[in-house]
């Protein structure tokens, strides 16, 4: 499934979906809102759920080679990430579920 096939299926806003990125298969879902444990961990090609909505999750990010950034638990993702994610060409994506079973409609549709 595609990023932008995810975002569809499983009802996502999109905050920034990069082009490149629309087009990129998403291989695995990893959840982690500990940044300093995701910037070791996340697997290239990864659903990135966390419920840290700020500009350090965005660095972060940027440093890992997951697909896409998914902020779960409807966090408030204020207009200085959305710019920065823009910026950054980071796709950003949000939903009001929770961590779990958001991750588990995406692993479902892998």
């Amino acid at each position: 499934m595609t990023v932008k096939e995810l975002a569809q299926n499983c009802g996502f806003r999109i905050v920034h979906l990069s082009e490149e990125a629309a087009e990129t298969e998403v291989t695995k879902v990893y959840c982690c809102d500990l940044l300093s444990v995701a910037m070791s961990k996340v697997p290239e090609g990864a659903a990135w759920f966390t419920v840290m909505s700020n500009l350090n999750t965005l660095a972060v990010a940027s440093l890992t080679e997951a697909a896409c950034v998914i902020i779960a638990e409807g966090a408030a993702i204020d207009e200085a990430v959305s710019a920065k994610a823009k910026e950054q060409n980071i796709t950003l994506l949000a939903t009001e579920l929770p961590v779990f079973d958001a991750a588990l409609a995406v692993h479902s549709g892998l």
